[in-house]
Formats: C-alpha cells, sequence, structure tokens
C-alpha cells in the first residue's frame, strides 16, 4: 500500500465516524431546512419515516437514542444546540456550516446507492442464500 492512499482511507474513516449511529443522517436531513426543537425533531423523524413506510428504520426513534445521536453530532461539530427562552421549547438545534457540508457530500452517496439498489438487493440476496453475487464460486477463482 502506497503512502498517498494513507490520507484518503483516513479521511473516509473520520467522515464514516462521523456518520455513526443509524439516524445521523436523518437528523442531518431533518435540520437542513430550519433549526428544530427537540421534541420537532423527534416528531418530524418520525412522522417522515412513518410516510417512507419504515424502509430506512425498523422502528420509531426513541428519544434516548436521538439525545445520544445529537450529543455525539455536537461533539463532532455538525449541531449546536441553542437555547431560546420561549414558552414553547428552550432547547433548540440547528446544522452548522461543518454539518451542511456533510448533507451536501452525500449526495453523490445517495446516488451511487440509488444507481446500485437493484445490485445491492441480488449481491445481499445471493449471499444470504450462500451463493456468489457473480455467479462464479469462490473456488474458482
Amino acid at each position: 500500500m502506497s503512502d498517498e492512499s494513507l490520507p484518503y482511507r483516513h479521511g473516509i474513516h473520520e467522515a464514516m465516524g462521523a456518520l455513526s449511529g443509524q439516524w445521523v443522517t436523518a437528523v442531518l436531513a431533518s435540520l437542513t431546512a430550519r433549526p428544530m426543537t427537540y421534541s420537532k425533531l423527534l416528531e418530524h423523524i418520525n412522522r417522515t419515516e412513518e410516510r417512507l413506510g419504515w424502509v430506512t428504520h425498523e422502528r420509531p426513534l426513541r428519544q434516548k437514542v436521538l439525545t445520544d445521536t445529537l450529543h455525539r453530532m455536537q461533539r463532532d461539530g455538525l449541531v449546536v444546540k441553542i437555547d431560546r427562552p420561549s414558552t414553547f421549547g428552550s432547547t433548540w438545534y440547528q446544522l452548522t456550516p461543518m454539518g451542511r457540508s456533510l448533507l451536501r457530500a452525500l449526495l453523490p452517496l445517495a446516488k451511487w446507492a440509488e444507481d446500485h439498489r437493484g445490485e445491492l438487493s441480488r449481491a445481499r440476496a445471493a449471499h444470504a442464500a450462500g451463493k456468489p453475487a457473480d455467479g462464479v464460486s469462490p473456488d474458482s477463482r
């Protein structure tokens, strides 16, 4: 392995670390338009998932999981917590410029997944059935 590949690999590792957790992308997408209170954010994410038919998550986002996700995202500088005195909830969350930048960087990855959705499904089904995805047995390679 060449030394030139290490910074690239390290960068991918760092980005994947910031994206760890199954609800990070949902939080990023939900906060893209405007800051939200904690309760509105939780409601928005679950309503969106329900509308989509729970294709990306098996069950609704729970408060504890959202709290943990937001703490990690604050630690990584993707989200800021804003205290605003009001009668409707005083804690708001907003994307940082780095959070917005990460969301934009995910667009090509989402396009790749869309372009290869069928291939991914077939490969996963073949793997689950114990067959190679490309029709070549592992012993013949």
